[in-house]
């Protein structure tokens, strides 16, 4: 077998064994590299994180170890069912690993457990908003204000629009010729910041998962129940609109988010249906009238600020987001826009199913 020095490398930090040692990638993140280190019949999560993105990784490994410890103790008191993703400490009792100019952490592999990119079923968005609702729950008692911002002004729709605005007077690839419709359409959105800013002091700031996507909840392989809910980078204090609104964006179309074929790309209103259902229930002695009333901007602003986000980094040259092809953003960016059309068209049933349900 050929050898990788990476995979060598991590290994003796963890104190796997030093056979048969392989590392591949799993998931389809956007932002860190994601490996599975197997040695034997041991196995780690292991990731280069993006310092680019987060130019602080120990502050994103200290705000995911505050949520493991706070999760752990309601564990304990039978207050959290849902498997606990940990990182790992290397031999030297450190949780990140510097080598060959990347920065690397080790998580606990979670067995018999599966992701989805696309929601399947009514069952299964349930019981994965179900999940979301489950950790927001047993998060409501820990003080968000502990947590660092490891990505500042993350669902800052002001700031994303500045930022847009910037990359538009630079264009420096030339690419606005390629998507002016796609940038006229952006900058008529603009009333959503003032509809956020008419919230301000209205609901409670919450510890929030922030990257709700289906593909961040483990579904057990035997029983297809909720498993754990992954991916803790961007736990950070903000409100429980954004979580909705983005479980609505990623498990609500049947099309993948970098689809084209964006006439398939819709709101199914049976799985929206299931997603408040799920979600609600966990909460429903916590959550305050004016954040479920909240959910119906977080469903608005969610999918277009993810578009806005791609478009933003196609015309900057393809700088934050993974790519496989050079029209790859614009293609993310144009199938988040169609779903947030369906949305804004489907508002009367949408608001309906909301209100139904809470």
């Amino acid at each position: 077998m050929k050898s990788n020095p990476v995979a060598e490398h991590l290994s003796q930090c963890y104190g796997l064994n030093d056979a048969n040692i392989s590392l591949k990638p799993i998931g389809n993140g956007h932002i860190n590299t994601t490996m599975l280190l197997k040695a034997d019949d041991q196995a780690l999560v292991v990731q280069k994180l993006n310092t680019d993105v987060f130019p602080a990784p120990e502050k994103l490994v200290e705000n995911a170890r505050l949520i493991e410890q706070h999760l752990t103790k309601k564990n304990n008191n039978g207050e959290y069912d849902l498997d606990i993703i940990r990182h790992v400490p290397t031999i030297e009792n450190d949780f990140l690993v510097e080598y060959d100019r990347g920065v690397w952490r080790a998580l606990e592999f979670i067995g018999g457990s599966y992701s989805e990119d696309v929601v399947a079923s009514i069952s299964q968005a349930q019981t994965a908003a179900n999940a979301f609702g489950q950790f927001a729950l047993a998060l409501q008692d820990f003080q968000a204000e502990q947590l660092h911002h490891v990505i500042p002004n993350f669902h800052n729709l002001e700031m994303r629009f500045a930022a847009f605005k910037k990359v538009l007077e630079q264009n420096p690839l030339n690419r606005t010729a390629l998507c002016q419709d796609d940038v006229d359409f952006c900058l008529a959105q603009q009333n959503l910041v003032a509809e956020l800013k008419a919230l301000d002091g209205t609901i409670p700031l919450r510890p929030c998962h922030n990257d709700t996507k289906i593909n961040n909840m483990l579904f057990c392989t035997k029983s297809d129940n909720a498993k754990a809910v992954i991916d803790l980078d961007t736990c950070m204090p903000g409100y429980w609109l954004f979580d909705f609104g983005d479980m609505v964006r990623t498990f609500c179309s049947p099309e993948q988010e970098d689809s084209t074929n964006l006439n398939n790309v819709r709101v199914r209103e049976e799985i929206f249906a299931a997603i408040v259902k799920g979600y609600v229930e966990p909460l429903q002695n916590v959550i305050t009238d004016a954040e479920k009333q909240s959910f119906w901007l977080g469903t608005k602003v969610m999918t277009f600020m993810i578009g806005l986000r791609f478009l933003t980094d196609f015309i900057d040259g393809d700088n934050y987001f993974a790519t496989k092809h050079a029209n790859h953003n614009l293609e993310r960016a144009r199938n988040q826009f169609a779903l947030y059309r369906d949305i804004l068209d489907k508002e009367h049933t949408l608001k309906a199913i909301l209100e139904i349900n809470n």
